[in-house]
């Protein structure tokens, strides 16, 4: 609650000193101000960030922790690095390490605790590198989605494409080398999902991964976020 008031006054300061410079009439302002003490706090972040883009010639200068507000990653262990690398606000991420797509019930009512506009899934990995064929990859993962639509059902869902391991992957890891038969399948549960589908591959560049050819470096954080709020027209 404190969060809430705190943000409404820095928003109520903001609006009154923009309608109230000459020549701009104040009682547009003023009916804003009020709709805007029924918003969340989301919608409230979202909208200063917009009028500041405004202020600034149409130049949207904000990060990606701005873009993201009222988002939620969910994610596997990758996904955390998010967090890790300072890109996200903790706020934004939903993270389970060695995530199998069919024992994610806390991180749903974690994510339904959030209340996002908008849920991007990075899962897959996990039950790829478990030895899992794609029959039961679809199963899962479709019945993930069912379950966010049905706790989450105002929320916008797009699926992130599963991110290969590099040649020089060791071990278990070898397994996701080649991953299009389930990058092909996600795209088709997408489309009978009716919700986005977002294609990684183009971002993808040796130069991000980690020695173990599997996880990513920091850079590669910034170009991932940036790339789904493009999809996403964040």
């Amino acid at each position: 609650m404190i969060v809430i008031l705190v943000l409404l006054v820095i928003f109520a300061v903001y609006m009154i000193r923009r309608f109230t410079s000459p020549g701009v009439d104040t009682s547009d302002g003023i009916q804003y101000i009020r709709k805007a003490e029924t918003d969340d706090i989301a919608s409230i972040e979202q909208k200063i960030s917009q009028l500041e883009s405004q202020e600034n010639g149409g130049e949207d200068t904000r990060n990606a922790r701005d873009k993201f507000a009222g988002t939620v990653v969910m994610g596997d262990s990758v996904t955390a690095g998010f967090t890790e690398y300072d890109v996200l606000n903790a706020s934004s991420v939903v993270s389970k390490m060695g995530a199998a797509l069919d024992d994610l019930d806390q991180e749903v009512e974690q994510v339904k605790g959030l209340a996002p506009r908008i849920i991007f899934l990075a899962l897959g990995r996990d039950e790829i590198l478990a030895g899992g064929d794609t029959e039961t990859f679809v199963e899962n993962y479709t019945a993930l989605v069912e379950t966010l639509k049905k706790e989450i059902p105002d929320a916008h869902i797009f699926v992130n494409s599963v991110f290969p391991a590099l040649d020089t992957a060791e071990g278990d890891s070898a397994s996701l080398q080649d991953v299009s038969a389930y990058n092909s399948a996600l795209e088709q549960i997408c489309d009978k999902q009716q919700i986005g589908f977002i294609d990684d591959t183009g971002i993808v560049n040796s130069q991000y991964y980690e020695e173990d050819g599997v996880h990513f470096t920091e850079e590669f954080y910034s170009v991932w976020a940036e790339h789904m709020a493009e999809v996403a027209a964040l």
